[in-house]
């Protein structure tokens, strides 16, 4: 999306309206389709598929976007059938104009049944894949789910996390205000501040100094979980792009050592820029795969050894995982995820976890945390961890979280910020001690 708007003269409110178009129909596809089923003669899927996305395209105008004239989305989208009639070699104008006019036509359907069809219900009012409502209505009733449906489709906030080493978050939110930019101070974040509508990042102040990080309130909370101290040595097992590295670098005032190791050399770019402009020096970036010994050697090459072995002080298992927890940041991700992925997650998760744990120092503490709402990819890994090493025990978060966030602890004393209040995104953190002197 960045890359086609780079390319055009747009002006601003019509690039905000292209981003609002593409995402909005991300959204809410599951809503769209099932609108516009009665109104034509075959299924959408099998219309080629630059024509199954202009009629999604109309429909999202139609149907969620009051600003927009109906003749106008009409008329724009027949534009643009019209223009892709050589590529397609048939002009399908005249069908996306008859389908359009049609839902325009046609009374809003009652929903399915929600006591009758509870699945199908979820799925179509809040846009989420069917096998998604059924599965978490299994897990919570329908009341709990229907919940974290809407959340699912809900516009999430645009969080940052203030750089306490270069600014306060009262000092930042003057600045703001001085600059005429809407912000308020998160609900129980420390540190993070939640901005209005239609801010650009790069223009806001303090961007290129280094004094914040675009990072949700329910991130900011996981850090803080490892007890860091200034001068330890602490590993980042999988770092990329570095929101949870770099909180732990400003956590111990840029001394000590944060190792931030993960495979994919594009993200640790990522990671790399971000250190930079946030000004920090104790942050060491490093190419390795937890799933490879290898990457021992290649953190022992940089990092001094005690005893003859590269032994941290905190590590931190960030670990990759389904990412249901902030699917209203991804809208696309949600229709290419199945729960054929759960079992598949939890066995890289253990793998990686596995792999960190004989580096961390007896005494030493370790994080797991996951922006996933599973068991399979949270619970459960800990569990199955926890029965084969029993020089680890599970410690309660709470003296950690801020006072206002102890709502958010499980009956383990484990971190889940899922069906919150706070508007966060879903999280799971546990604490691991490794017993010890």
């Amino acid at each position: 999306m960045d890359r086609a708007l780079a390319r055009t003269p747009l002006d601003g409110r019509d690039r905000a309206l292209a981003v609002e178009i593409a995402y909005g129909v991300l959204r809410r596809l599951g809503t769209i389709d099932w609108r516009l089923a009665p109104v034509l003669d075959k299924p959408l899927t099998r219309l080629p598929g630059a024509v199954q996305m202009l009629l999604r395209v109309g429909a999202y105008q139609l149907l969620f976007l009051d600003r927009v004239p109906p003749s106008a989305a009409v008329s724009e989208s027949v534009k643009l059938a019209k223009a892709q009639s050589r590529k397609l070699k048939r002009d399908w104008s005249g069908l996306v104009n008859a389908v359009l006019r049609a839902l325009i036509r046609s009374p809003s359907p009652p929903w399915p049944a929600l006591q009758e069809h509870a699945a199908e219900a979820l799925a179509v009012r809040h846009s989420v894949p069917e096998w998604l409502s059924r599965r978490w209505i299994d897990r919570w009733g329908i009341d709990r789910a229907e919940a974290a449906c809407e959340q699912v489709s809900a516009i999430p906030p645009l969080t940052l996390r203030i750089n306490r080493l270069q600014i306060s978050r009262n000092e930042f939110l003057s600045r703001l205000q001085e600059a005429g930019i809407e912000a308020k101070a998160t609900s129980i974040s420390p540190v993070g501040i939640t901005l209005g509508e239609g801010v650009s990042i790069p223009s806001l102040p303090g961007f290129a100094a280094g004094q914040f990080y675009v990072e949700d309130e329910a991130a900011q909370l996981v850090p803080p979980l490892l007890d860091v101290h200034p001068g330890d040595l602490v590993l980042d097992a999988c770092a990329a792009p570095g929101g949870k590295a770099t909180h732990l670098a400003e956590l111990m005032n840029d001394t000590g050592c944060v190792v931030a190791v993960d495979r994919s050399e594009a993200r640790l770019k990522l990671l790399e820029a971000n250190r930079r402009r946030l000004r920090y020096t104790n942050l060491m970036v490093i190419t390795g795969d937890l799933t490879n010994p290898s990457w021992v050697k290649a953190v022992s090459h940089v990092v001094e050894s005690r005893n003859g072995l590269v032994s941290f002080d905190r590590i931190l298992v960030d670990a990759p995982c389904s990412g249901l927890g902030v699917l209203r940041r991804h809208p696309e991700a949600k229709w290419r995820k199945s729960s054929e992925q759960f079992k598949r997650h939890h066995a890289l998760q253990l793998q990686i976890l596995m792999s960190a744990a004989p580096r961390l120092r007896p005494g030493g503490v370790l994080v797991y945390s996951t922006c996933s709402t599973e068991a399979e990819e949270n619970e459960d890994v800990i569990e199955q961890f926890l029965r084969s090493h029993e020089e680890f025990r599970r410690e309660s978060v709470a003296p950690w979280l801020p006072a206002g966030g102890y709502d958010l602890l499980t009956e383990r004393g484990d971190l889940s910020t899922m069906g919150n209040r706070n508007s966060m995104d879903a999280f799971y953190a546990a604490r691991l001690k490794k017993i010890g002197s």
